[in-house]
């Protein structure tokens, strides 16, 4: 049985005694049925906001991981562009001797020739050779005096060994010395 009152719409079911009102003016009432569906709503908005949230997070964590990976490599590019680098320090009764050049060729036989044409012995090395070649070396002259073995004479040593051994693939090389 439907009764119309001043804009309200009155439902009653027989036998149930169920009565649903509905406004269909600005005053209105909510029935238990369109308050469920937008309490379900409000949930799956929410839900959605969460797992939008989580997503984003994601992404952040992401973003920052391949930042990180850019910056090593463009560590990586800024080293590579000023090869090679030849550094040597004395070091109590001998010298440290710090090469990076590109990586490629036999870049360690030319060097430890030039120790030996010296008279220097290696008593540590570190080799690398993953993005670059990159040689640490400490060594000791054979001789308790170092005739005319100083800093200078052993960068400038290197260096020259360093040219001669790129010689072939590139004549106009320019070897910066790094003191």
């Amino acid at each position: 049985m439907k009764e119309k009152r001043k804009g309200l719409n009155l439902e009653k079911e027989k036998g149930g005694g169920k009565t649903s009102i509905s406004s269909s003016g600005a005053a209105g009432f909510v029935s238990s049925g369109e308050a469920g569906k937008r309490r379900s709503i409000i949930a799956d908005a929410i839900l959605h906001i969460y797992k939008l949230k989580l997503k984003l997070e994601k992404i952040k964590r992401e973003l920052s991981i391949i930042d990180a990976i850019k910056r090593e490599h463009l560590s990586l590019l800024k080293q590579i562009q000023y090869l090679p680098k030849v550094k040597v320090e004395k070091t109590g009764k001998g010298f440290l001797v710090k090469v990076i050049c590109q990586k490629g060729g036999d870049n360690l036989i030319p060097i430890l020739e030039v120790f030996e044409e010296m008279g220097l012995v290696v008593l540590h090395a570190k080799v690398s050779c993953n993005f670059y070649f990159g040689m640490e070396a400490i060594v000791v002259s054979e001789e308790e005096e170092q005739d005319g073995l100083d800093v200078k004479n052993v960068t400038q040593a290197v260096v020259e060994a360093i040219v001669r051994h790129v010689e072939g693939a590139d004549r106009s090389i320019k070897v910066p010395v790094v003191n």
